[in-house]
C-alpha cells in the first residue's frame, strides 16, 4: 500500500526557528494535532501532545519554541524537546519524547507522511 501524503503546507509558511503551522490529525482521533517547525533549515513535524501528559505544547498557537529558540518547550510543564529529534532533553519527561511525523518539502510545500506516525 502506498504511503498516504497529505500537503500541510507551503514551504514559506516555515521560517527559520520562527512560528510552527498547526494541523489537524483526525486519523489519531478527535481533536489530535501536529505541528510543523523548521530548524536548522530542515522542517521538522511532530505529535502536539507533550510527552508528559497528553496536553498540546503551545499556548498560544504557533508558539513552539522556547525564548532561545534552541528547544521546542510544553507551555504547561516547561520540558524542552530537541527540535531534530524530538527527545526531551529537561523536564517532567526527560528521556522521553515527542511522537516524530515523517515530513519532506517538494515544489514549495511541506508534506507529512501519515504512515510514519507511530
Amino acid at each position: 500500500m502506498p504511503d498516504r501524503m497529505r500537503v500541510i503546507c507551503r514551504s514559506e509558511d516555515l521560517q527559520e526557528r520562527g512560528p510552527g503551522v498547526r494541523f489537524d490529525l483526525p486519523e489519531l482521533g478527535e481533536r489530535v494535532t501536529g505541528f510543523a517547525v523548521r530548524y536548522n533549515g530542515l522542517p521538522r513535524a511532530y505529535v502536539n501532545r507533550c510527552a508528559h501528559v497528553p496536553v498540546e505544547l503551545d499556548w498560544n498557537e504557533g508558539d513552539f519554541f522556547n525564548v532561545a529558540r534552541d528547544y521546542l518547550i510544553c507551555a504547561t510543564h516547561g520540558a524542552h524537546y530537541q527540535p531534530e529529534t524530538g527527545y526531551c532533553v529537561m523536564g517532567p519527561c526527560k528521556g522521553k519524547g515527542l511522537v516524530k511525523i515523517a515530513v519532506f518539502e517538494c515544489d514549495n510545500e511541506i508534506m507529512i507522511q501519515l504512515d510514519s506516525i507511530s
